[in-house]
């Protein structure tokens, strides 16, 4: 028997939306603070930029899977156990490159955004994926939880990311010119 996600629609609508919008804000971001960041090392993009992106592209990919007209319980379980699978590897691969870091050692709160609550969103979504043939309504809450919850990682790691990149990348060029931006400004 099918089941029924109509009811759902609006919301991975908004969801989506999201994580397409902000996965080309990411984009823009990069590509605008390219310069300010030249000649700074790039394993920080691979590290941090990535995950966010990656987050954003999974929040767009479970909109996409939800409102699939028709789900049987084997479709929709698959699905959400491949979003889960492909976020733990890809939060796996983020916390190898985090450790890997020779320009920025990362603290607490980069552990706790970057590795350990994606890595709990994406459990939850394989836990998600298991419970559908069990629990269809709960399964269906728990995706549509990671799916929030993935935004709202993204979103934070995003600000993160801009935020160095606009404060540090400027000083990391301007001392790999061999200049220092503070006394440009005041000259």
């Amino acid at each position: 028997m099918p089941i029924s996600l109509a009811r759902w629609e609006s919301f991975y609508v908004i969801t989506g939306t999201a994580g397409a919008a902000l996965t080309g804000l990411m984009f823009v971001v990069i590509a605008l603070t390219g310069d300010r960041a030249e000649g700074a090392p790039p394993d920080g993009v691979g590290a941090f930029s990535t995950p966010s992106v990656t987050h954003f592209a999974n929040t767009l990919l479970l909109a996409g899977i939800m409102t699939v007209p028709v789900h049987r319980v084997l479709s929709l379980s698959l699905c959400l156990g491949g979003c889960a699978i492909f976020g733990l590897v890809s939060t796996g691969l983020a916390g190898a490159r985090m450790r890997r870091l020779e320009t920025y050692a990362a603290g607490a709160e980069d552990w706790a955004w970057h590795v350990i609550l994606p890595l709990l969103a994406y459990l939850a979504l394989a836990a998600s994926a298991l419970l559908v043939p069990a629990s269809q309504a709960l399964a269906v809450v728990g995706a549509a939880t990671v799916s929030l919850l993935l935004l709202f990682i993204g979103i934070h790691n995003a600000w993160d990311v801009a935020v160095y990149l606009v404060t540090q990348g400027g000083n990391k060029a301007a001392t790999a010119a061999g200049t220092d931006s503070s006394s440009s400004e005041q000259g």
